[in-house]
C-alpha cells in the first residue's frame, strides 16, 4: 500500500461498480484528498451484484454527484473550481468531454479492464472471454478524447481458464485493476510515472452487447459455443437458444463428457457439447426434468435466415 502523502493531492474521481469501490479506497488510504465522487444512481432495477460507490462514499463523508452527463456547463464549472490536480475514472460509464479533461492540473487517468491495446471500447472482460483468450487484464491510461487510447502507465495480467465465466475473470480484474493503481501511484504523485504509447494496430476495438446477443448459432464450432456460453453467463444476460419459440436459457456447458449433464449436443464442426445448466420459462431444470421437457430431445429452432441489404 502508498504511504501517505504529507501534502494531499486534490483528486476528483469519475466512478461506478466495484472496480470504483476498491479503487477509490486506494486513493483514500494513501491520504489523498478525493474533492469530489460522480457517480450513477443505482437503478433499483439493475442486476447489480456489484457495490455501489455512492454508499462508499456517502460512509466516507465524500461529496457525490450522479449528474445524467458530467459535461454539462454547470457541472463542469463547479468541478473548476476544485483546482484539481488529477481526474481519475474507474469504471464510470460516459466519456469526459475537452472541457472536463482540460481541467486536472496533473493530468487525467482512467482504469480499463482489458490489456490494452486489446479490446478497447464496452465489456472488454466479456468480449475476451468470448474470443476463447487465456488472459486479460487492467490496464491504467491517459485519458483521451477518443475512448482508450492514451498512454499506458500501469498494467497487470490475469489468466482465464478454459472454464472461467465472464464473472469469475471479472473479479480478478477487479483485483488486477487495484494493483496496478497501488503500484503505480506512488511514481504518479512524484511525477515520475513511465508513459508508454499505445500501438493501435495492435488491438482492437468491441463495441457493447445487447441481450438478444446471446443467442446461439449452432452453426458454429462447440468451442465457440462454450465460450459465448460462459462469456455471457449470470450475473450477465445469459446464453439461450429458441425452442418452439420459446428461450431456453443455456447457462453453463463443458466441452467434457460430465455425470450430471442435462443433454448432450454438438456444434456445428461436430464436436461434443454437454449442458449442464439451463432455465426454461424462468425455472432451472435438473436432468429429469431437462427430459421430461423435452421427450423428444431439445432441438433448436433454425437459425434466422440473413436479411437482403
Amino acid at each position: 500500500m502508498p504511504d501517505k502523502v504529507k501534502n494531499p493531492v486534490r483528486v476528483v474521481v469519475f466512478a461506478y461498480h466495484s472496480v470504483g469501490v476498491r479503487c477509490l479506497q486506494v486513493l483514500h488510504r494513501s491520504g489523498l484528498d478525493i474533492a469530489l465522487i460522480v457517480t450513477h444512481p443505482d437503478d433499483p432495477t439493475e442486476n447489480r451484484w456489484f457495490d455501489s460507490v455512492a454508499e462508499w462514499a456517502s460512509h466516507q463523508g465524500i461529496p457525490v454527484l450522479t449528474p445524467p452527463n458530467p459535461n454539462d456547463p454547470a457541472l463542469v464549472e463547479r468541478i473548476a473550481a476544485l483546482h484539481a490536480d488529477f481526474f481519475f475514472s474507474f469504471y464510470y460509464r460516459q466519456m469526459l468531454g475537452a472541457d472536463l479533461l482540460a481541467l486536472p492540473k496533473r493530468g487525467a487517468y482512467n482504469l480499463h479492464g482489458s490489456l490494452l491495446p486489446r479490446y478497447r471500447g464496452r465489456v472488454p472482460v466479456n468480449w475476451a472471454v468470448i474470443c476463447g483468450e487465456m488472459e486479460t487484464g487492467a490496464t491504467l491510461h491517459v485519458m483521451t478524447l477518443k475512448p482508450d487510447q492514451g498512454d499506458i502507465i500501469a498494467q497487470e495480467k490475469v489468466p482465464i481458464g478454459p472454464d472461467d465465466t465472464a464473472h469469475d475473470v471479472f473479479l480478478r480484474v477487479i483485483e488486477a485493476g487495484e494493483r496496478a493503481l497501488s503500484r503505480v501511484l506512488p511514481a504518479l504523485l512524484a511525477g515520475k510515472a513511465v508513459h508508454h504509447r499505445q500501438d493501435l494496430s495492435q488491438g482492437n476495438y468491441c463495441g457493447g452487447r445487447r441481450p438478444e446477443d446471446g443467442r446461439i448459432d449452432w452453426s458454429q464450432p462447440a468451442q465457440a459455443i462454450h465460450n459465448l456460453v460462459r462469456g455471457v453467463a449470470p450475473p450477465y444476460p445469459g446464453a439461450f437458444t429458441l425452442v418452439n419459440g420459446q428461450p431456453l436459457r443455456v447457462l453453463k456447458t463443458s466441452l467434457h463428457p460430465h455425470p450430471d449433464a442435462l443433454a448432450r449436443t454438438q456444434g456445428g464442426d461436430g464436436q461434443p457439447l454437454y449442458l449442464l445448466q439451463a432455465e426454461w420459462r424462468g425455472q432451472g431444470l435438473n436432468t429429469a426434468q431437462f427430459k421430461a421437457t423435452f421427450p423428444q430431445g431439445c432441438v433448436p429452432d433454425p437459425w434466422p435466415a440473413t436479411k437482403s441489404p
